[in-house]
């Protein structure tokens, strides 16, 4: 406990130097969900979060480097006026709130109506190593790294995971996770101090901190000692627990996104129904099984891409209720 308290001290003076440091920003264009990640070594509840700005239905934006929240806030400003994630950068470039640009970095990425768009920029006077990358919808960025590799593999691992939006992040952050991945955390053996990992769906009204359908943020306590692994554990059991209603769930719901035919799997209860709603609640199909069954076949050609909600029942007794991504791509 002891050691904790001296490493949370020190780490939580790292903030001094306002430094946010390796950090990702996406979107899935088919599901519309948008989603932030990242770590630093600085040991507060919003040691690593400050960086994270999700404009619900539009993108998202990390200003980090000599974080300045007037930057944040110029930036979702413009956002919401409608710029490009270039056009956002640009601005930022041209009016940084302290006159100095050359120690900013910054990752931004839109939706942009199915077509994402995605931009970084990283000022020369960061601190080394530094490196962005960007790809159609995402945009990857850290600085004071171990090495540039921190943010190579978060790139790797976040276009080789299938699954989720979620799921990709969760598993960029843990590309990144090696002893110093920000280099101040080094000589305590941990990547970072403090890590978020949050992603916004059409569904959400609402953008502040743990209002967002994912919203998870994690930092060094007596009970947290590497921050990206109890972000997983955190992320886990909203995996386990993903269930509105309560119930206990014995489904399988495959594959999951889904193009064509989903197999609906119950290992213990027998199905006598289901429905599937979208993310507005309202009902798309509704389905009386008159033989009750443990597996199910439908198709979903017919459904636009997006999140879609599968709740089964047992003679009107819920079983579950599971998220399916529909993507025809």
């Amino acid at each position: 406990m002891k050691q904790i308290y001296f490493i949370c001290l020190f780490l939580l003076s790292v903030s001094v130097f306002s430094q946010h440091t390796f950090s990702i920003v996406a979107v899935d264009p088919n599901t519309g969900e948008i989603g932030s990640a990242g770590a630093t070594c600085i040991s507060a509840e919003d040691g690593a979060l400050a960086i994270s700005d999700i404009v619900l239905g539009v993108g998202a934006i990390h200003t980090q480097s000599f974080y300045l929240p007037a930057n944040q806030d110029n930036a979702r400003a413009r956002m919401e006026a409608g710029d490009s994630p270039q056009e956002i950068i640009d601005w930022l470039i041209a009016n940084d709130a302290q006159g100095d640009p050359s120690q900013r970095q910054y990752g931004v990425v839109d939706l942009n109506n199915s077509n994402p768009r995605s931009a970084a920029f990283t000022g020369a006077n960061c601190f080394e190593e530094f490196i962005d990358i960007t790809g159609p919808n995402y945009s990857i960025q850290g600085n004071i790294l171990i090495s540039e590799d921190v943010v190579t593999d978060m790139e790797t691992a976040f276009l080789e995971t299938e699954g989720t939006l979620a799921d990709k992040l969760m598993a960029a952050l843990q590309g990144a996770k090696r002893p110093g991945a920000d280099s101040r955390c080094l000589d305590f053996g941990i990547s970072s101090a403090s890590a978020f990992l949050r992603v916004a769906d059409p569904s959400d009204t609402d953008s502040s901190y743990g209002s967002l359908s994912l919203d998870l943020n994690v930092w060094i306590t007596s009970e947290v000692f590497e921050p990206i692994d109890a972000l997983q554990d955190a992320y886990d059991a909203t995996l386990s627990t993903n269930n509105p209603q309560g119930t206990e769930s014995n489904i399988t719901l495959f594959p999951n996104p889904a193009d064509k035919t989903v197999t609906l799997q119950s290992t213990g209860s027998m199905i006598t129904s289901y429905t599937i709603t979208d993310v507005n609640g309202k009902i798309v199909t509704q389905r009386e099984i008159k033989l009750p069954q443990n597996i199910l076949y439908f198709d979903v050609l017919q459904y636009a891409d997006g999140i879609y909600f599968v709740e089964t029942y047992d003679n009107g007794k819920p079983l579950s209720v599971d998220k399916l991504v529909i993507s025809k791509e």
